[in-house]
């Protein structure tokens, strides 16, 4: 398992709010050197590095937008002065107003498909980039966070979400062949329905509560719970899993 001594860096997008802020918080506390990237919210962003520091941890936050490629490449430039990135969770998405396809225009689409699925592609580009053993690095992990929408395809609310985390799946597991031999792990988590904010971008707050008694724990999850099986994936306890996709989804 990874110590506090040798985690190495890891870089989440997304990780000033939610599922993102709580993975940056608990791999501060496991060793990690943590870039915390944000979009618009540097305050969010800034208390999670704060709250790193205070614990002893190193962290820096970094503005980008990952659908813009000349920001993801100064991204991880940025990351650098923490070290050589090892480790990459792929967190940022973007979710708009709950509708029915007949609804939607091809913009709305194209900015489902630049922040959620190209983002998570050129950032692990950019990861392999460093990582790949072929290319000098020394190996690394990558974890990109889906959704269970990939598998209920979320009618009536988010069908273009629920393709976007799709396209997720299936570059996680082409992305994990592609690189195993150059020592890179590459797998997702897909949560559930999960007790953050971007509920209420997409107009109803209370989704979680309406939707748990149709799942069988009977409950939303929290994002520490997701941030728990994101770090084990990153961690050498899961030196032979990849292109696995994790379902941390109370039972659904």
């Amino acid at each position: 398992m990874n110590s506090a001594k040798d985690a190495g860096v890891l870089l989440v997008t997304g990780g000033g709010r939610g599922i993102g802020a709580a993975t940056a918080r608990l791999a501060g506390k496991r060793g990690y050197h943590v870039a915390v990237n944000y979009l618009h919210q540097r305050d969010a962003a800034e208390t999670v590095v704060r709250e790193i520091r205070e614990e002893g941890g190193a962290a820096i936050a970094i503005q980008a937008d990952v659908s813009v490629e000349a920001d993801v490449v100064r991204l991880f430039e940025e990351t650098g002065r923490l070290g050589s990135v090892s480790a990459l969770v792929n967190n940022a998405a973007t979710l708009e107003h709950q509708m029915r396809l007949e609804e939607m225009d091809a913009s709305r689409m194209e900015r489902m498909f630049a922040a959620n699925v190209i983002g998570s592609m050129l950032c692990a580009r950019e990861a392999v980039r460093r990582m790949s053993r072929q290319r000098g690095g020394r190996g690394g992990s990558i974890v990109n966070v889906s959704s269970a929408a990939s598998k209920y395809g979320s009618p009536n609310e988010y069908v273009d979400y629920a393709a976007t985390k799709g396209a997720i799946d299936t570059f996680t597991v082409g992305l994990a062949r592609e690189v195993a031999e150059e020592g890179i792990r590459v797998n997702a988590v897909r949560p559930g329905v999960v007790y953050t904010d971007l509920h209420a971008q997409g107009g109803e707050p209370g989704r979680v509560d309406r939707l748990k008694s149709s799942i069988p724990m009977q409950r939303g999850g929290y994002p520490e719970e997701i941030a728990t099986a994101i770090l084990w994936l990153l961690s050498d306890e899961a030196s032979y899993v990849t292109g696995s996709i994790l379902d941390v989804a109370g039972g659904r």
